[in-house]
């Protein structure tokens, strides 16, 4: 420790992350920033959590920033650390999580001579990817710069922010020791705006609200919901933010994800006069190939709420633009009176997504059946679970069929990220050990992170993990199903024995070969006190909630 009036490079980033509130890092230790693990070492109420790879270290600080709303935070070295974690921050940036990716960094003296693992990540990283990529260059600017980071990771459109630390930085003696803690600023009186909506709310005959993105509080969901169910009013998500709207409320009417009821997607596109699109960008996916508000309704109005004006007109021009986070939106609705609304067209709706989610099917038609099991986890998942999906064509049972709503958290990759599954759910095990985490996970997925299943042994975390095995890069077999029927080729996987896999890590793992299996090792790991993967041999011919393999091939 240097004296009292001095403090290293290192000590004072480790004093800014606990003024931040930082409670836990994720990542994977490198001799390029030894400084600031030591300093870490006197702040023993930061938890460092060890990771096996950077890519999972990364995936989990984007889980815990989706989850608990703060920054994330992740430490690589540089070179192959920073290179690897790099998937991190695209599901970042792409799903609108704040995160904060800080890596070891060459010595100053050595910059730009292309040292032993040195990349200039202001070029690597530089937006899009990152909102903005910092190096500190003395310690004196260390602080400051950790402030910007924070303010900037969850102002506007919250995203991941890069601090590049020089290993020489770390270790260098200051006197500016005193840690700053930016606010952030937003404009908050939208009330002109709000009674544009009121006027556009009230013209409407069949109006649709869609909700999404980061940064909502579960107060402002409860909030929302209330409004909505005061006025009937339809509410929609957007893809893979079902946890954001009560499944069970009135005013639900499904999901704009990769596998929408296309009755509801006809509905919005066909018939709809008034959007609403809170916390939404609109993207590819919600809007179905930037379909759904442009045709064939000529008379449709669009009002954006977002808090990043770059996103206002960016892909629509709206009748209404509001500057706003969702939860000072949210306030601002409590101030709306007297809306007229078309309480048939919200219940036509509604009907349309019930109709949708409910599984018929009594018996199995595979030896392992995906919609008896979901079936069985539609009744019985807790209220408040933490579901983590991975992507993959497995993910539409939990898009289509899982009931969500705060309490309860969907965790899942916008970007379509692979590997994604393992990670967040042993992060958002760690952060909430108390509750009951599923995630779910394809066989290829999994393969990309499972040696983040140390990562679980080691900090005791104790999710569950259903791995649904069946031999083959599912989306991807699909598509070339569809696309060149009968000319398969890249897309099948040898795999492991995983029950062997897992349990070489001290964890459990249970093989479910049959559909009446589920419920039993559901059970056994519902009890168990450890992490537990429960291997489901599905067919790779029920490839979707609605068509077989050979229905797509011919």
């Amino acid at each position: 420790m240097t004296d009292q009036k001095t403090l290293t490079g290192g000590e004072i980033l480790a004093k800014a992350l606990k003024a931040h509130n930082v409670d836990t890092i994720f990542g994977v230790a490198g001799e390029s920033y030894l400084a600031a693990l030591d300093a870490l070492y006197d702040l023993p109420d930061i938890k460092f959590v060890t990771n096996r790879q950077e890519g999972g270290a990364a995936f989990m600080a984007e889980a815990y920033g989706k989850l608990t709303g703060k920054a994330g935070i992740c430490f690589v070295t540089r070179g192959p650390g920073a290179t690897n974690a790099a998937i991190g921050l695209h599901t970042a940036r792409q799903d609108s999580t704040p995160m904060i990716l800080f890596i070891g960094q060459v010595a100053r003296n050595q910059l730009g001579r292309e040292a032993f693992q040195e990349i200039d990540y202001r070029q690597m990283f530089k937006p899009p990817i990152a909102k903005a990529v910092f190096r500190v260059e003395r310690a004196d600017d260390m602080a400051e710069v950790v402030a910007e980071a924070f303010r900037l990771s969850q102002s506007g459109r919250m995203g991941p922010v890069v601090v590049s630390l020089p290993e020489d930085v770390l270790t260098e003696p200051s006197e500016r020791v005193e840690v700053d803690v930016k606010a952030v600023k937003l404009k908050t009186d939208i009330s002109r705006e709000m009674q544009d909506l009121k006027k556009l709310l009230n013209e409407a005959k069949k109006p649709v609200f869609i909700v999404g993105g980061s940064g909502w509080s579960d107060r402002s969901c409860v909030e929302f919901q209330s409004f909505a169910e005061q006025y009937k009013l339809p509410v929609a998500c957007s893809f893979r933010r079902q946890d954001l709207f009560d499944h069970n409320s009135s005013s639900y009417i499904g999901e704009l994800g990769t596998g929408p009821n296309p009755e509801l997607v006809e509905m919005i596109r066909d018939e709809a006069d008034l959007i609403v699109a809170i916390n939404t960008r609109l993207s590819e996916i919600t809007s179905q190939g930037y379909t759904l508000l442009n045709v064939p309704q000529p008379r449709r109005k669009l009002v954006h709420v977002y808090s990043n004006v770059d996103e206002h007109g960016r892909i629509y021009s709206a009748d209404v633009g509001i500057l706003s986070k969702p939860d000072n939106f949210v306030e601002h609705l409590k101030n709306l009176t007297n809306i007229e609304t078309n309480d048939e067209w919200c219940g036509e709706l509604h009907d349309i997504y019930q109709g949708w989610s409910v599984i018929s099917k009594e018996k199995a038609e595979y030896s392992v059946d995906m919609d008896i099991i979901f079936k069985f986890l539609q009744k019985k998942l807790p209220e408040n679970a933490i579901i983590t999906t991975d992507a993959g064509n497995f993910s539409g049972w939990a898009q289509r069929y899982i009931k969500y709503g705060r309490p309860g958290r969907l965790l899942a990759p916008t970007s379509g990220a692979m590997g994604y599954g393992v990670p967040s759910a042993v992060a958002a095990s760690i952060n909430q050990p108390d509750r009951t985490v599923v995630g779910l996970a394809g066989d290829g997925g999994f393969m990309m992170t499972a040696q983040e299943l140390s990562t679980a042994a080691q900090q005791g975390a104790k999710p569950i993990i259903l791995l649904f095995n069946n031999g083959i890069y599912g989306t991807i077999r699909m598509h070339q199903a569809r696309d060149y029927p009968h000319r398969q080729i890249a897309t099948d996987l040898k795999n492991p024995d995983f029950v062997q896999l897992v349990q070489s890590y001290g964890l459990n793992a249970i093989r479910v070969d049959k559909t009446e299996d589920f419920e039993k090792a559901w059970g056994q790991a519902l009890k168990s006190n450890k992490m537990t993967v429960i291997e489901i041999q599905n067919s790779p011919d029920q490839i979707t909630t609605t068509k077989s393999m050979k229905d797509i091939e011919g």
